[in-house]
C-alpha cells in the first residue's frame, strides 16, 4: 500500500537538539495531507554516487493537517540515515519522504478511556504525537506515561513532559533510569517490570488503551507483562524497532 502514496519533497526548516544523540528535524512538506497521532512516514534519501537507503520514523508532532511536521531521530552509529540527517542535514536541505503509515498504532482524542503509554528510549516519538495531539484538542482523558531511559540525560522531550505533567489535566508521567541513576532521582530505577506497571500504571479493571513502544526486547517483554497482570491482549497495542534502531 506504501506504493501508491506519492513521494514528497520535506525541506528541513528548524534543527532542535534533544539530547547528545537525538534531534528532532521540522520539515515543510507541501502537498501533506495530515497524519494521525501514532503513524509514522518513509524517509529516502540519495547519496552523491547514486546509492539510495530508506527508513521510517514516526511522527512526533500533534495530529492534523499542517504541512509542517516533527520527527525525532536518534544516531545509530552503523546506520545509513541517522547520521545523515544528525550530521549533515542543514536547515533548506530537502530529502523525499512519503505518508503517513500506519492505522493500526494510532489515538485520537474522541478515543473513550484511559491511555496507557510505555516507552523505551527513542519509542518515545509516536507516545509524543498523541501527548501532543491530547493537549491541541484540550481532552482530559486520563493518561499516565512509563518511560524507560539509560540515563538521564538521555531523556528525550524531559522538559516538554515536566510541563505537560504540570498542566494538572490528568496527566501522570513516571520516568525510570536503566544505567547512569544520578544522586538525588526522584524517579524509579530499573526496567519497567510487573510491580512497576502495577503501581505506575492503569488497573485492568480501568479497561485502558495501552500503546508500548521501543526495541523490540522491550516491547515484547512489556506485552509479556501487561497479559500477565490481567490487561486484555486486544488492548496493547505495540510498535517494534528494526535491529538497527532506525526502522520499525
Amino acid at each position: 500500500m506504501n506504493g501508491l502514496l506519492p513521494w514528497l519533497l520535506a525541506t528541513a526548516s528548524q534543527l532542535h537538539e534533544e539530547t547528545a544523540d537525538v534531534k528532532t528535524i521540522t520539515f515543510d512538506v507541501p502537498g501533506w495531507r495530515g497524519h494521525l497521532a501514532g503513524q509514522h512516514v518513509d524517509i529516502r534519501v540519495t547519496a552523491e554516487d547514486g546509492y539510495v537507503a530508506q527508513r521510517s520514523y514516526s511522527v512526533a508532532s500533534s495530529a492534523g493537517p499542517d504541512p509542517r511536521i516533527q520527527l525525532t531521530v536518534e544516531r545509530v552509529e552503523d546506520g545509513e540515515v541517522s547520521p545523515f540527517l544528525l550530521d549533515e542535514l542543514r536547515v533548506g536541505d530537502s530529502i523525499e519522504l512519503r505518508g503517513p503509515i500506519g492505522g493500526y498504532f494510532i489515538w485520537s482524542p474522541g478515543t473513550a478511556g484511559p491511555l496507557m503509554l510505555i516507552a523505551g528510549g527513542s519509542g518515545i516519538a509516536p507516545l509524543m504525537s498523541m501527548l501532543r495531539t491530547r493537549a491541541t484538542a484540550s481532552s482530559r482523558a486520563p493518561v499516565r506515561l512509563l518511560y524507560s531511559s539509560r540515563s538521564e540525560r538521555r531523556i528525550i522531550y524531559r522538559r516538554e513532559l515536566d510541563r505537560l505533567q504540570g498542566a494538572g489535566d490528568g496527566f501522570v508521567v513516571t520516568h525510570t533510569l536503566t544505567r547512569e541513576v544520578p544522586g538525588g532521582w526522584m524517579g524509579e530505577r530499573g526496567r519497567i517490570g510487573r510491580a512497576m506497571l502495577t503501581q505506575r500504571g492503569f488497573a485492568p479493571s480501568e479497561r485502558p488503551h495501552v500503546f508500548v513502544c521501543g526495541p523490540t526486547p522491550f516491547v515484547d517483554v512489556i506485552a509479556d507483562h501487561l497479559v500477565a497482570i490481567g490487561h486484555a491482549g486486544s488492548s496493547i497495542r505495540t510498535e517494534r524497532f528494526g535491529p538497527t534502531g532506525e526502522s520499525k
